[in-house]
């Protein structure tokens, strides 16, 4: 360890004795005691919570006394760290690099471009960072590749043409091994399956990443079955699993795995510096969803509460932004919208890529989904960019958008609600200023791009450190 004051950085991540000059202990998740043989060392130590992280304040000269400060509870699993910094002038340092770059692979679908694809691109681009570079494998190429921001990422086609074509396990061995991938990352139930033979050919560690609760991904109660059971054959063999919501989290330990290997590391977006505003003279409200549209995202939901607030006379437009998963699903939503005579208040405008460029264009922003949600990243995005949403009490997204506070909460399947709560919005009863503010401060506190990496980097060193690899 350097601690002659040269600004280099050391991460250690297990509470051990560092050398002859220095001693870390810590008791529980609370406290700890620190000798620290010289004043111009700032020490500060990082525990995996929910939400960010917390801060050790040393206090005297020489020898100190330190005590860890919680800021929220602890997550599932609670993971220490001590971060050194051997030069104090510079308090805000930027985020810690490994002193060699460690690299994983990412196995993933690719055939959409929605949330989890989000997550995904940004870590590629973040994690570099922290000390780990990316690259991802894809199973069912399509929108993925071109669409994505990290195009400098090494991307894989390993073509996997059915869930039972297991020659793309040894084309993905032979990548992982021929460019030196020390840990596999695994997104979906498919990627997982391939990713666990790879893992123990190679002896690679294995992380898995659940951004939804797949028993309850779709309205087809079968395919769920399915996929719930090879998620949970394939998980015996997992090393971590990383779960974007307490909820998940939650759902993830009520099927029996163990919580020693769960982590909760919440979803992340970019944050947005420009503060958002709203014409005050303007009466006609535009109301906004962006989504892949399938039966679970609620979008039936919205259109009834559109509706309703059209016979109520509130005048308001929908903005809707996104591809229907299916032509019948298509088919059944426009007929809805017909019958109820409300085709001239929505626009349909399909894929787009840029959504920051559609929120700019929301008053407000509306998730209905109806269950099956982890934490949304569009419900982020929105936050992020001060627009108030609006959203259902469902899995993760209570545990981001606080009811009153930094948008609105409805029940699920409830159209009366929701219409209830947008024409509260749109008479002044909440005040569209504080919401705004106040989900733009919350997005950038807990919610950032940095923070999501900064916990999976996380994740990724103590596992490392476990396996005895670093």
């Amino acid at each position: 360890m350097d601690s002659a004051g040269n600004g280099n950085r050391c991460i250690e991540r297990r509470d051990v004795s560092l050398s002859s000059e220095w001693c870390i202990r810590s008791w529980g998740s609370f406290a700890c005691a620190v000798l620290v043989p010289s004043p111009r060392i700032c020490t500060r130590m990082r525990v995996n919570q929910y939400f960010g992280h917390c801060r050790v304040q040393i206090g005297g000269e020489g020898t100190g006394k330190a005590q860890l400060l919680p800021r929220f509870r602890p997550s599932l699993s609670v993971s220490m760290g001590i971060e050194l910094l051997a030069d104090s002038s510079h308090p805000k340092a930027s985020p810690g690099r490994s002193r060699r770059r460690l690299r994983v692979l990412h196995l993933i679908n690719g055939e959409h471009y929605s949330g989890a694809e989000r997550v995904q691109d940004l870590l590629a681009l973040r994690l570099p960072e922290f000390g780990f570079e990316v690259g991802f494998a894809c199973l069912k190429p399509n929108r993925f590749g071109p669409m994505r921001r990290s195009q400098s990422t090494p991307l894989f086609d390993v073509g996997m043409r059915s869930r039972f074509d297991w020659s793309c396990a040894n084309r993905l061995a032979q990548i992982a091994q021929r460019d030196g991938y020390q840990i596999l990352h695994a997104h979906t139930p498919r990627s997982l399956m391939v990713g666990r033979q790879v893992a123990r050919r190679l002896n690679l560690p294995l992380v898995y990443h659940v951004h939804s609760p797949v028993g309850r991904d779709t309205s087809r109660s079968f395919r769920n079955r399915i996929n719930q059971w090879a998620e949970t054959w394939s998980l015996r063999s997992v090393d971590r699993m990383i779960c974007v919501s307490q909820s998940i989290g939650r759902y993830m330990q009520s099927l029996g795995h163990d919580p020693s290997k769960i982590s909760v590391v919440p979803n992340g977006v970019p944050r947005f510096n420009q503060k958002r505003s709203r014409e005050k003279n303007s009466t006609t409200w535009t109301l906004g969803t962006v989504a892949l549209f399938r039966p679970r995202k609620g979008i039936e939901v919205l259109v009834d509460a559109i509706s309703l607030l059209q016979d109520r006379g509130v005048d308001v437009l929908l903005r809707a932004v996104g591809p229907f998963e299916t032509r019948d699903y298509e088919r059944e939503i426009l007929g809805r919208v017909e019958s109820l005579k409300i085709g001239g208040k929505i626009t349909w405008t399909g894929f787009c890529k840029e959504v920051d460029a559609e929120l700019q264009q929301m008053d407000a922003f509306v998730l209905p989904s109806l269950f099956g949600e982890g934490l949304p990243m569009v419900v982020l995005e929105a936050m992020a960019v001060g627009l108030p949403p609006i959203a259902s009490r469902v899995e993760g997204i209570p545990e981001a958008v606080r009811d009153g506070i930094d948008g609105l909460i409805f029940e699920p399947s409830n159209p009366q609600d929701l219409a209830a709560k947008l024409e509260s919005l749109i008479a002044g009863c909440v005040a569209w200023e504080d919401l705004s503010r106040n989900s733009q401060n919350r997005q950038r506190e807990f919610f950032s791009d940095e923070s999501m990496s900064r916990g999976v980097a996380d994740v990724y060193r103590d596992l490392l450190v476990e396996r005895r690899l670093f």
